[in-house]
């Protein structure tokens, strides 16, 4: 009973920081409702931690007494609901059926499953309460994983861009509060996880010291290849222009030198000076096509 505050207290601490981890994609879902398109990023993330609140809301109903784990994952599911909702709205067709396959799938059948899953082969509360927590402590592990794409991305790159720190600081406080919840609580289920999540939080810490102020790998290639390369076409397009551009110039200088000392011998302009003329006047119009002297 002496750690009953601890847990309070951590449990408070834990459901702030998640509530605010949950409406860390309200700026995403703003500019999709704003431009009313999705801009090609993936429903994953969302299906999965709505199936994850789904699951630990589960959990704290079968032990019971667990009012911090429902309120948070309650509202977990209704801010994911409501992503989810949007995401539907303004995706493509295709990505809306795989969505709403992936939801069906997992949201509904698979939780369905592991409901009569747990009933069915666990009859002591106990026992369900055992699988059920480790079937939380899986998937829950998995979704902490998920950053490790996220990693490989910054340490190939060089590059935090896909990284904001704000957000990686506030799901690392989000698993110490968890963590240090389910050590109160003595509560394996919950503490496993997040120790995952913490390993994890700091290994983007320490990545986003190590590289906030270093170059992207892309922008140090860029001036050595494709930088090269784009002004070389540049310049070669450019030169060709102005020598194209030069020629009807030279012609209509010439062929105005001609006429002025025409007009001085008073000579009569022969057939070929008429001819000329004819070609000089035309070639302003010909600028767009081959230039031919």
């Amino acid at each position: 009973m002496a750690a009953s505050p601890l847990v309070f207290v951590f449990g408070v601490l834990g459901n702030i920081a998640s509530f605010v981890c949950f409406l860390a994609p309200l700026p995403t879902f703003y500019r999709v409702c704003k431009k009313k398109s999705t801009e090609g990023f993936q429903s994953i993330p969302y299906v999965a931690a709505l199936f994850s609140a789904m699951l630990w809301i589960f959990y704290a109903y079968v032990k019971s007494e667990e009012i911090l784990l429902i309120t948070i994952n309650s509202f977990g599911c209704v801010i994911e609901t409501i992503y989810l909702a949007i995401y539907l709205g303004y995706c493509p067709k295709k990505a809306r059926m795989f969505t709403i396959r992936l939801i069906l799938l997992a949201n509904f059948g698979g939780f369905c499953t592991i409901v009569l899953v747990t009933h069915l082969l666990a009859k002591r509360q106990a026992n369900r309460l055992k699988l059920l927590g480790w079937i939380c402590v899986v998937f829950s592990t998995s979704v902490f994983a998920a950053p490790l794409s996220i990693i490989r991305t910054v340490i190939r790159t060089k590059s935090v861009e896909f990284m904001p720190f704000p957000l990686s600081l506030l799901l690392t406080v989000s698993a110490v509060m968890w963590l240090l919840y389910g050590l109160s609580l003595k509560d394996i289920y919950v503490t496993l996880p997040n120790i995952v999540g913490l390993t994890f939080g700091m290994i983007q810490m320490v990545l986003y010291a190590m590289y906030r102020k270093s170059t992207p790998v892309q922008d140090q290639k860029l001036p050595e290849h494709k930088g090269d390369i784009e002004n070389g076409v540049v310049n070669a397009v450019t030169d060709e222009k102005l020598e194209v551009s030069t020629q009807p110039c030279d012609i209509e200088i010439a062929e105005k030198k001609q006429d002025q000392a025409a007009d001085q011998t008073g000579n009569e302009k022969t057939e070929e000076n008429k001819n000329e003329e004819k070609r000089g006047e035309g070639f302003p119009q010909e600028q767009g096509g081959s230039c031919r002297v």
